[in-house]
């Protein structure tokens, strides 16, 4: 057993705050071990919480879309939220959840060792960038540590709010460069919670 299914394992079984309670399955996440890209949404909503997977209703579909437009498919990449049970009625995720799950979420990290990861969505920028507003800083990679962050638009912000699918297409083509730039980060991905991020000069 890897130490990411005994990480799985414990997401499973956790109970350090209410929402282990009412979730019908947790979703820890999914993907390859060695997964260069890491995608990081919020939380799960219904269909992710019937089926234990990440990203699998409509936002889900419309991310794999995505994948296809840069050449990639959803076995290429690691996928994850910064919660890992639903909130109720698809409410934002409350601070003490996201505290709950940050362990978990930055363990993750360590052991995927990703070379770039992509928010999707304010809560999970936050946890670089807690001070930005992704209405600014949307398609723009940032250095934070020893990997490169690239914060974009939640897949179902597209779905509901169609003005920023052009934003949400046109900041992904950003992701093939950012992983040629970043082949030379190869130390350990930054530590747990914010750290200074520096904005990279790419685009």
């Amino acid at each position: 057993m890897s130490d990411l299914t005994r990480l799985y394992d414990e997401i499973n079984q956790c109970q350090r705050c209410p929402l282990g309670r009412t979730r019908t399955r947790a979703v820890p996440g999914e993907g390859p071990e060695d997964a260069q890209i890491m995608f990081i949404g919020e939380a799960p909503g219904f269909h992710e919480d019937q089926q234990g997977r990440p990203f699998v209703g409509a936002a889900g579909h419309f991310l794999e879309q995505l994948l296809a437009s840069i050449g990639l498919k959803r076995r290429d990449v690691y996928i994850c939220n910064v919660i890992k049970c639903r909130p109720p009625g698809n409410r934002d995720p409350l601070p003490n959840e996201i505290q709950a799950c940050a362990e978990f979420l930055d363990r993750q990290i360590a052991l995927i060792k990703p070379r770039v990861i992509v928010t999707l969505g304010r809560y999970s920028m936050a946890k670089y960038l807690p001070q930005a507003s992704i209405s600014r800083v949307h398609g723009h990679p940032q250095r934070v540590g020893n990997v490169i962050v690239l914060p974009l638009y939640h897949p179902a912000a597209a779905l509901h709010q169609p003005r920023y699918k052009a934003d949400i297409e046109e900041d992904f083509k950003k992701i093939p460069l950012l992983l040629q730039e970043s082949v030379a980060l190869d130390e350990p991905p930054p530590p747990a919670g914010p750290v200074e991020a520096e904005q990279l000069r790419l685009f």
